[in-house]
């Protein structure tokens, strides 16, 4: 097990860049591989996540290969894909086992996909029930310990995919895994295939389809009356090969965004990061509480996704009430916003982040408690997250849970406590970004002992 030892901070200055957007960059490598012709990723992410879908195509027949800083994929369309000699592994990744699923969905090929314990926990009922309404079938392995008629569905599982029907679908909760998996299987149906959105999640999927060439179209969403369902519907056809320049992840910057607006003295600026509004959520929170924030917009491919670079400097911070339905823009940084949140005056309420309990880890359970250990006043009521600030927090020993989203944002939780604060099980941060320890000790100026 590695640890991250985090000294507390006299302030944070200075530029960087952040890892290629995950989410993107998954997309980027998977839609590569369903597009006929050649697929350039430029700046695409290499955390370990990302790589298994990498793997996953070249293991489906997909040529890969590296050309500098750019990847290249030669893709020919599903309809060659071959089904590999063994199970494909899903390690962690979350991400790629669902959209993967959706996307063997369509294909005529019998492919088994497994992964870590973690991934294995994770529910997948949410996505394998629509697929099956399309056509696909699901068999689960065997796994030791888990009763028979269990209703949830997890890893191992093995796919039989063709032969689909367009549907329309309303998941029952808010995922932009679930709709990319629905719109990817759609590509392969024999109708339009419809997925309704109540709450609007990222929509990374529909513009990369749109931007390859898929026959893709949004209806509803904000209107002058208010805010009314979106509904995303694909229809049947093949992608073409596009150059495919990622972003700085958004998810990623998060971290030393949130640790300069907390951390006194600090101004720190985050360059080429993805601004797509529907993941910018965090920012919007942060203005809220009082942070100061400024956005410089690039001009960039912002057909497909925008991007500008982003400076926070420290400022007094105040309590704000999340609600529900800011919840999918914000999902990954709500580690992060939990600790901002320690740090400003009166009490944050975050609520319904039911969601946060079925990722790598359950994050409410995580975050409540190495926050605990660190003197913050958090606690956990059902499925929401109160905390009361400002906190003075002290250095501790606390554990990653083996999430790397729970990892960064405790070390970032260090830089503002008294004494050293020692994040244990710090080699889940490879997960999405290896070189987060370089990065922050590089505008780290140390306070003095």
């Amino acid at each position: 097990m590695a640890n991250l030892i985090i000294e507390p901070a006299r302030s944070l200055q200075g530029e960087l860049l952040v890892p290629g957007d995950k989410s993107i960059s998954h997309r980027a490598f998977l839609l590569g591989a369903l597009a006929h012709g050649s697929s350039r990723v430029l700046h695409g992410s290499a955390s370990d996540d990302v790589e298994r879908s990498r793997r996953a195509v070249e293991a489906l027949g997909v040529p890969v290969r590296r050309d500098g800083e750019a990847w290249i994929l030669e893709g020919k369309g599903s309809e060659v894909f071959r089904a590999p000699g063994s199970a494909l592994d899903m390690g962690n990744s979350g991400t790629t086992t669902r959209l993967l699923m959706g996307i063997l969905a369509g294909c005529s090929l019998e492919v088994t996909l497994t992964g870590d314990a973690s991934l294995s926990s994770r529910p997948m009922r949410r996505v394998t029930e629509p697929l099956q309404r399309m056509g696909a079938t699901f068999t689960p392995e065997k796994v030791p310990g888990l009763r028979p008629g269990t209703p949830e569905l997890h890893l191992p599982l093995t796919i039989r995919g063709g032969g689909l029907k367009g549907i329309r679908h309303t998941p029952a909760v808010p995922s932009a895994q679930v709709k990319s998996a629905l719109l990817l299987a759609g590509l392969s149906a024999d109708g339009p295939t419809s997925v309704v959105e109540p709450v609007p999640t990222r929509d990374h999927t529909e513009r990369m389809l749109r931007y390859m060439g898929a026959k893709i179209e949004i209806h509803g969403g904000l209107t002058p009356r208010g805010q009314t369902p979106t509904v995303v519907t694909v229809e049947p056809g093949s992608i073409q090969g596009r150059e495919i320049e990622v972003p700085g992840d958004f998810s990623s910057a998060a971290f030393f965004l949130a640790a300069a607006a907390i951390v006194p003295g600090s101004s720190v600026t985050v360059r080429r990061v993805g601004l797509n509004p529907t993941r910018t959520g965090l920012l919007e929170l942060l203005k809220r509480m009082g942070a100061k924030i400024k956005i410089v917009s690039l001009a960039r491919n912002d057909e497909l996704e925008p991007m500008g670079d982003i400076t926070v400097s420290y400022a007094s911070l105040k309590a704000v009430v999340v609600e529900p339905a800011l919840i999918p823009n914000i999902i990954d940084e709500l580690p992060i916003l939990m600790v901002a949140a320690t740090q400003a005056e009166g009490e944050t309420q975050l609520k319904e982040i039911g969601e946060l309990r079925v990722k790598e880890t359950d994050r409410i359970r995580s975050m409540v408690a190495g926050l605990s250990a660190m003197g913050a006043s958090i606690r956990s009521e059902g499925d929401s997250v109160f905390v009361e600030g400002p906190s003075r927090l002290k250095g501790a020993a606390v554990d990653s849970f083996g999430d790397h989203r729970t990892a960064m944002a405790l070390a970032v939780a260090g830089l503002t406590a008294r004494g050293k604060t020692t994040v244990q099980g710090s080699e889940w941060v490879s997960i999405s970004f290896p070189d987060f320890e370089e990065k922050l000790k590089a505008i780290q100026r140390v306070k003095p002992r």
